[in-house]
This record gives C-alpha cells, structure tokens and sequence, in this order.
C-alpha cells in the first residue's frame, strides 16, 4: 500500500472522527505539517509511513493552550494514536506503533521530550515551522481570541518592565516561545526555515512597535535590532 492510500484513508478517517478544538489545529494544519516534512525529509532515509502517520495524528489530542494538563497533550496523543491504529487501522504495522507513539510525543514543545530519531527530529521541525511566518502569526491571535486574550499589553507592549505572561497577553508569546523556535529546530532544512520565518514576525513586531508610536509608514529600527534572528 502506497503512502498516497495511506494518507487518503487517514483524511477520510478524520473527517469523520476529528472535531479540531480550534482553527490552529485541523485538518489543513495536519496537511501542512506534512508536506512540510516531506520536504525537510527529502534526501534523508527515514520512514514515511512513520512520518505520516505522526503529522496527521500529532494532535489528536490537543489541550487548550490555558489547560493545566497542556504538557501532557502529546503523551495522550500518542495514546490515541495507538488505539485508533488498532481498532481502525487493523493493517497498520503493528512494529511502526512505538517509532508513531515517539515522534508524536516529541512533537510538543511543552513536553520537553528529545526526539530519539530522523523520523521525530523532522515531525517535530515540521510542526514548529507552522508556528512561524505568516500562519504561526495568524494562530497566536486566532488562539487568543478564542480565549479572550488581549492581544498585548497597552503600557508595556514588549515586556520591557515586567516579566512575560503569554496566558495574559499574545504578543508576549513570541519572546516566550515563538522567537525561541529556531534555536531548537534540529534538521539542516528546518534551521534554515526557521530563520527566515522568524525575520517575518520580527518586521511584525517592528511594525507594531511603530504604529504604536504614531509612526505607521516606518519599521522600529530599535525592535529590528533588539529581536532580529543571528546568523
């Protein structure tokens, strides 16, 4: 069976079965995360099926970013995943359930869990990536809103004079963990990715800042420097 089939028996499943518990996390997300480690897989042996399978069930179970068991997610996912392979995927290879289970679990940021192998180093480079650029931007205010999070903080918009609180503001979740991502990207592609996806959110941030000065057709040259990618 090709990964094609694969892939199309899996799409057919979570329309059926999946309700994403919001817009950062459907379908289309799923899709995404995969074709995106298809191409940082590209040149590199590794499993595709393996691969697969993690980028379509990655989140199955997803948390609210607010949820005190947030860090926990992707263990329960990989759980679920198992589960759904062997009631509903009766001719998955049973020997792929731990590699699937692993690269799940290490997918999560807030897991804090090492990927073991190419399969998991490159799902969990892929699902970073979709935090970055133009769609990670999208989600950290689609996110808020639907948790009724202001979008920053009027006095201290970038946390100059108080610690980072992305709970209680969005824009703070860029120096919390967004800005951060690049660091952590762990295949020759994704670092390379991230870096220039990155410089996109910083010129936001800029622009931001900006506006917020009265200055709307300029970029804050200060905030350039300040958060700019190195290297």
């Amino acid at each position: 069976m090709d990964i094609l089939h694969w892939q199309q028996r899996y799409e057919r499943w979570l329309l059926q079965h999946y309700r994403s518990q919001d817009a950062a996390h459907d379908l289309a997300h799923f899709r995404r995360v995969w074709n995106t480690a298809r191409q940082l897989a590209s040149g590199v042996m590794v499993d595709e099926l393996t691969v697969l399978t993690a980028c379509y069930f990655h989140d199955i179970v997803n948390l609210p970013k607010n949820d005190p068991q947030r860090h926990r997610a992707s263990r329960l996912a990989a759980e679920e995943t198992q589960r759904i392979l062997t009631a509903d995927f009766a001719d998955f290879p049973a020997e792929r359930y731990q590699p699937v289970m692993h690269a799940i679990e290490a997918h999560s940021y807030s897991a804090g869990i090492e990927p073991q192998t190419d399969e998991a180093r490159i799902v969990q480079d892929a699902d970073r990536l979709e935090a970055l650029g133009a769609i990670g931007l999208a989600r950290v205010f689609a996110v808020a809103g639907s948790l009724n999070v202001p979008l920053f903080d009027a006095d201290d918009p970038f946390a100059d004079r108080r610690p980072l609180d992305d709970r209680a503001y969005a824009l703070d979740h860029f120096q919390s963990k967004l800005l951060r991502l690049p660091s952590t990207m762990l295949t020759p592609k994704g670092r390379a990715l991230a870096q220039e996806n990155v410089r996109f959110l910083v010129q936001f941030m800029a622009k931001l800042s900006a506006e917020l000065q009265g200055c709307y057709q300029s970029l804050d040259e200060d905030i350039l420097a300040r958060f700019a990618p190195k290297g």
